[in-house]
């Protein structure tokens, strides 16, 4: 299997006669041939990893790097998970949205709140239906009670033009126990509403 660019070299691909040693407590050994080096990470039972190239000599760390990946590839999935909650999703809905078209636009919600984005959901407003507001209202608070555990308002409803608008931001630790019942919840959120006059 090719080698990806971004894996530091480890052991026996470490080329030169010598390197900057760090060893498996973090102490700074010193300059040591690379032979050396190798011979004390295999005593340990563990791997010579080269952690910086560029310097001169290179600097390597005596350490367990099956372990080192795993917490390499959990900061990079962390870091993305971050990248992720900047970016907003936006749902529009309006004050007299049906009860199908509802169900089916705060199950996308959830799916992005599930996913890690924030949402914005907004209510637009026609002609006189700005005499109306807090229908939009009603239709918001609806979509905050449905999302109860899953996302939380971050920004309250205000008006924006003829849009009300709301934020959600995901409430991180229940993503991975909601997704499978996700269907099943919003079936049910279907079912108790079917008769309710507002959706109408």
């Amino acid at each position: 299997m090719a080698k990806k660019s971004d894996e530091p070299r480890i052991n026996e691909e470490i080329r030169v006669q010598e390197i900057l040693l760090i060893d498996d407590q973090g102490v700074k050994v010193g300059v040591v041939p690379t032979s050396q080096a190798l011979a004390l990470a295999e005593e340990r039972e563990l791997d010579l990893v080269e952690v910086s190239g560029q310097a001169d000599p290179p600097v390597c760390r005596i350490l367990d790097y099956g372990k080192f990946r795993f917490q390499q590839q959990k900061r990079d999935k962390d870091a993305k998970k971050k990248t992720k909650g900047q970016v907003v999703k936006e749902m529009k809905m309006r004050p007299k949205i049906d009860l199908h078209d509802y169900n089916f636009k705060v199950r996308a919600v959830k799916e992005f709140l599930l996913s890690g984005f924030r949402v914005k959901v907004a209510v637009f407003f026609r002609g006189r239906e700005m005499a109306f507001l807090d229908r939009g209202r009603e239709v918001l608070d609806k979509v905050v009670r449905d999302c109860e555990g899953i996302g939380k308002v971050d920004l309250p409803p205000r008006m924006e033009g003829r849009y009300m608008r709301l934020m959600l931001t995901p409430v991180p630790q229940t993503q991975k126990k909601i997704r499978q019942p996700l269907d099943e919840a919003v079936e049910q959120v279907g079912a108790g509403e079917a008769s309710d006059p507002e959706e109408k």
